[in-house]
């Protein structure tokens, strides 16, 4: 027992050290030096480092042989002159990586051992004086290491290196960060420069053309089909960004009051989400009162909510490297008013309804599932008073937006991907429909200026589907009881 004890207690010495290590020797969190983050095994948090290795190999094992991989880092994104924003990596980059620093860059060239191919990273290293700037930066000799590649190379060595590997290839996939679908036929030797920070730019250049349009393919399609599908770390770490997400959504119901401004209420879900340990935004969140709700993206989040209307907010976090995506809708007073209550239980039993086909049994395709939803629609609002027939209101006016995209590393990961494709287990989709009723004589009266959406996220699964977002209320007792502090729920 005293053994044990002394374990115990040394552990404990040993984490309260590493924590206390400040400031830290490299370029980001890692289990080294942030151990309250990670588990043992984690590359990133939530993930270990062989998902990493796997994702890398899947994507090699794909491709002809041959082949050849490139992928960059994101560049420095600035406000103005020398104010730059909080870094966020390059999807694609981070994915086949975990590699969270700026001017770097990736190699993969497929091989026949049996690990399938070779890595070769790319990074700025130690820089006493850049760091006395901007921080620690991640030490070659700890990349390749922690990083798992055969070697690791200072950035300004990237041009000569790819230019010595590209007569041994047939096949240089390569894509540029933000613009995934870019056509590679377009200025093909002079994008990509921007996005390293190197001396050697011109060089840099040169090495780019010299990749033909016969060897050069995009790269983004390819990882695109590994991402659509999660690991069961991906799974674990989304429902958690969900949970902060679907949380700072119920809190946000009570501390929603007339008269507040929703920028106001925007300010108190992104503080929330922050403090459930959110590293960002999953994108600018939509805080819509009244008839600013008919306005899908609306995001100006600057008026008054007032008596009598509803609030819908379309918010979710980013958390440790994956996206949540949830849209609400609620009363202002707390209580549904009965036109209220009409129009948002149709577009709740649409919902509800169109979540059950998240399966792969179901055979269905983002398509299908958006023709369900629009004819499950017309029928629940045929019901409380609407008369939808053939000519096309729903789609043109009330319902303008698609059913579903595909959420994981991004927001949005339908880029690359096929809707007229079936769905399959391990996709994450979200379900949203929503009906926004303008003032004009052709609707009923009572619904004027009404905008609702329900939107949830949902993991597609063989026989059922599973609701990640499940937490954020969205029955018409437990909204009210969420605005009314009657589920247990503080503001804050």
């Amino acid at each position: 027992m005293l053994t044990a004890a002394r374990r115990t207690a040394t552990r404990r010495a040993l984490l309260l050290r590493a924590i206390s290590s400040k400031p830290s020797n490299y370029g980001q969190p890692l289990l080294q030096s942030h151990p309250h983050l990670f588990s043992r095994n984690d590359l990133t948090p939530g993930v270990p480092v062989e998902d990493y290795e796997q994702r890398r190999k899947n994507l090699m094992d794909s491709l002809p042989d041959r082949s050849l991989v490139v992928s960059v880092s994101a560049p420095i994104k600035y406000m103005s002159a020398n104010i730059f924003y909080k870094f966020r990596q390059a999807s694609d980059f981070w994915y086949l990586t975990g590699f969270q620093e700026p001017d770097s860059a990736v190699i993969l060239e497929k091989t026949s051992s049996s690990r399938g191919y070779r890595m070769t990273l790319f990074s700025s290293g130690k820089d006493s004086m850049k760091e006395k700037w901007d921080g620690a930066r991640t030490s070659l000799q700890d990349a390749a290491s922690i990083f798992r590649a055969d070697a690791a190379l200072p950035t300004p060595s990237f041009s000569s290196h790819l230019r010595s590997l590209l007569s041994q290839y047939t096949h240089i996939y390569l894509d540029l960060p933000n613009n995934p679908i870019s056509s590679p036929r377009r200025h093909p030797g002079k994008s990509l420069l921007k996005y390293l920070s190197t001396p050697e730019r011109t060089e840099f250049d040169v090495v780019l053309e010299g990749i033909t349009g016969s060897k050069r393919r995009q790269l983004a399609p390819e990882v695109a089909k590994l991402r659509a599908i999660k690991s069961e770390a991906e799974i674990c770490v989304m429902r958690s960004a969900a949970d902060v997400s679907a949380r700072a959504h119920a809190k946000t119901m009570r501390f929603t009051e007339v008269g507040m401004e929703e920028g106001k209420v925007a300010a108190h879900f992104e503080y929330l989400c922050a403090l459930g340990a959110a590293q960002r935004p999953a994108y600018v969140p939509v805080v819509a009162s009244g008839a600013n709700a008919l306005i899908i993206h609306y995001t100006s989040n600057d008026h008054v909510i007032q008596d009598g209307e509803m609030v819908l907010i379309d918010a979710g976090c980013e958390l440790n490297g994956y996206a949540s995506d949830i849209t609400r809708t609620y009363p202002a007073s707390g209580t549904f008013t009965p036109a209220q209550k009409d129009l948002y239980s149709a577009v709740l039993s649409t919902q509800k309804q169109l979540v059950e086909f998240c399966t792969e049994k179901s055979e269905m395709s983002l398509y299908d599932l958006h023709r369900v939803s629009c004819r499950l629609l017309k029928t629940e609002l045929n019901q409380i008073g609407f008369s939808l027939g053939a000519e096309n209101d729903l789609e043109r006016v009330l319902y303008p937006h698609f059913l579903s995209h595909h959420i994981g590393v991004d927001l949005h990961e339908s880029g690359n991907l096929d809707r007229s494709a079936p769905i399959k287990a391990g996709m994450v989709i979200t379900i949203e429909p929503g009906i926004y009723v303008p003032p004009t004589p052709n609707f009923p009266i009572h619904f004027h200026n009404m905008g609702i959406r329900i939107e949830d996220e949902v993991l597609v699964g063989k026989d059922h589907p599973v609701v990640l977002s499940v937490s954020a209320p969205k029955e018409i007792s437990d909204v009210e009881g969420a605005c009314q502090g009657l589920l247990g729920l503080k503001p804050y």
